[in-house]
């Protein structure tokens, strides 16, 4: 270890757990386009709180301190489920967060791969994820122009250097594409003729989210979330704990003008999500939600003029039809009502070509692209 940098692994002393969390605002103080994450969900997501992830996960924090100053960190993240549902001894890392030097990243990385392989005997790594592909996921290597939007992960240029330079190897790409209204009268004729064909021969009813029945609502929208994705690359379902906890934290952010239900003979079939994008408030209370944060973030959300569709889910046997552009025709009135000017699609899976191809054909731009790396843990076994 360099006698000019230490590396700690980060228990439960609430100095080091405040290294962790605190060293962005320094990392990006000279960076207009970062945006500081909401610490009570940070806390959480790294283990310092409770949370459901956790239940069945492990994860270890480890920081670099220099002269009293951290100068980086980083998550070594298992995830059972993962491992079950694709027969891997795969680990994960996450929350990377570096200063521009190649010792500092090594050392952060090397504590993670050891952590993974000696403690847990798993045999390759993946990232970053943070802590898992249902949540913020993926390294910016193209779009630094502008802020990230809600729930979407962002990093200065060199980090993708410091990440290859270890021997992690991309295994694929999410894009994030972007829209204005002003592109709406330019729509391809095709997409229509397909939501017309779509109601023609289904008996189809498309509805909003039903905010007086919020918790059964949720829960039918993580229902289908979870059986839609099942052929998705990396996809592991939410475990109904997790669930719960999302369907919490969203509560006061969901606006029914951002919500889609579909419905095929009375059968719920697909669901549509929208969030505005809160980062255009987040930036403004720093983060913190106390103590009045939360009232400037409630509100503030329908001030708004950017959101972003997260996520069109159709159950597998309707996906080829394109059920999705229903979801989001039903939200199309609503949004334009509300004042929205720009909206971002993402994230999209550089392997779902039929999402892709239909966002393209619509006319929306790759605005961002976000990369998963791979590497094998085979150097960092126990030698024993």
């Amino acid at each position: 270890m360099s006698a000019k940098y230490e590396l700690r692994r980060v228990g439960g002393n609430r100095q080091d757990q405040k290294h962790f969390i605190h060293m962005l605002w320094d990392l990006y103080s000279q960076d207009p386009n970062w945006v500081p994450p909401l610490i009570m969900n940070q806390q959480e997501l790294v283990g310092f709180k409770h949370h459901p992830f956790y239940d069945e996960n492990h994860c270890a924090n480890f920081i670099v301190m220099h002269d009293g100053r951290c100068v980086g960190r980083i998550s070594a993240i298992t995830n059972q489920g993962h491992n079950q549902r694709y027969q891997e001894q795969r680990g994960f890392f996450g929350f990377f967060e570096c200063i521009d030097d190649s010792e500092v990243a090594q050392m952060l990385f090397s504590a993670a791969c050891k952590y993974l392989a000696q403690e847990h005997g798993l045999t390759d790594v993946r990232g970053p994820v943070n802590p898992s592909l249902n949540y913020e996921v993926g390294l910016l290597v193209d779009g630094f122009d502008s802020p990230p939007t809600f729930l979407m992960s962002y990093n200065p240029p060199y980090y993708e250097r410091l990440i290859t330079e270890f021997g992690f190897e991309k295994c694929q790409d999410l894009y994030a594409f972007d829209g204005h209204v002003s592109m709406i009268a330019d729509l391809d004729p095709k997409l229509e003729f397909v939501i017309r064909e779509i109601r023609k021969r289904f008996n189809v009813v498309v509805r909003p989210f039903d905010p007086k029945r919020f918790m059964d609502e949720v829960k039918l929208f993580l229902d289908i979330y979870n059986k839609s994705l099942v052929a998705t690359w990396g996809f592991v379902p939410l475990s109904e704990a997790e669930a719960d906890h999302q369907a919490k934290g969203l509560k006061h952010l969901l606006l029914p003008e951002l919500t889609t239900f579909i419905e095929v003979d009375g059968k719920p079939v697909g669901a549509g999500l929208g969030l505005m994008d809160y980062n255009q408030i987040i930036k403004k209370i720093n983060g913190r939600l106390l103590p009045f944060g939360f009232l400037k973030l409630m509100m503030g959300k329908r001030k708004l003029d950017r959101v972003r569709l997260m996520s069109t889910n159709v159950l597998p046997e309707y996906q080829k039809w394109g059920f999705g552009l229903l979801a989001l025709e039903r939200m199309l009135d609503d949004v334009l009502k509300m004042g929205v000017k720009h909206g971002e699609f993402s994230w999209v899976l550089e392997s779902n070509h039929l999402s892709r191809a239909s966002l393209e054909r619509g006319g929306l731009e790759r605005s961002k692209t976000y990369r998963l790396y791979d590497r094998s843990l085979q150097d960092f076994a126990d030698p024993a």
